[in-house]
C-alpha cells in the first residue's frame, strides 16, 4: 500500500547493526521509486479533471497522495543518508581499500565495454570476458583503471 516499500528500508537499516553495511536494497529502492511515479502520475490526472471539470471532492484525496509522495521521498533521503554515514565512518575505520566482506555490500556498478580487451579477472579470483559493447555489473573499485584507460564506459541508466 502506501509507503510500505519505504518503511521497509527504513525498517532494513535500523535491523542492522550499528558499524554494520547492509546490503544495498536496489530493489526495493526502485519499487518505491515506481510507487512514487505512479502516484505522481494519478496526481497529474486527478488534479486536471478537478481543474477542467470542477470536482472538489478529488482535492482530498490528490492531498493524501501528496503526502505519501513526501513521506516517500523522506524515506528515500534518509536511506540512502544513513547509508552514507555507514560508508563514512567504514572508510574511517579501514581507510581508502574497504574488506571484500563490505565491498560486496555496496551498490554495483553498470558498465559497458568499449573496446576488446579479453578476460578480465578480478581481485577476487573471478573474470569477465571484455568484448566490444557487451555490458557487465561491476563494482566501480574493479573497474576503475580500465574506465580510465577507455576500454569500459559507466552507464548511468
Amino acid at each position: 500500500m502506501f509507503c510500505e516499500k519505504a518503511m521497509e528500508l527504513i525498517r532494513e537499516l535500523h535491523r542492522a547493526p550499528e558499524g554494520q553495511l547492509p546490503a544495498f536494497n536496489e530493489d526495493g529502492l526502485r519499487q518505491v521509486l515506481e510507487e512514487m511515479k505512479a502516484l505522481y502520475e494519478q496526481n497529474q490526472s486527478d488534479v486536471n479533471e478537478a481543474k477542467s471539470g470542477g470536482r472538489s471532492d478529488l482535492i482530498p484525496t490528490i492531498k493524501f497522495r501528496h503526502c505519501s509522495l513526501l513521506r516517500n521521498r523522506r524515506c528515500t533521503v534518509a536511506y540512502l543518508y544513513d547509508r552514507l554515514l555507514r560508508i563514512r565512518a567504514l572508510r574511517w575505520e579501514y581507510g581508502s581499500v574497504l574488506p571484500n566482506a563490505l565491498r560486496f555490500h555496496m551498490a554495483a556498478e553498470e558498465v559497458r565495454c568499449l573496446k576488446d580487451y579479453g578476460e578480465f579477472e578480478v581481485d577476487d579470483g573471478t573474470s569477465v570476458l571484455l568484448k566490444k559493447n557487451s555490458q557487465h555489473f561491476l563494482p566501480r573499485w574493479k573497474c576503475e583503471q580500465l574506465i580510465r584507460q577507455g576500454v569500459l564506459e559507466h552507464i548511468l541508466s
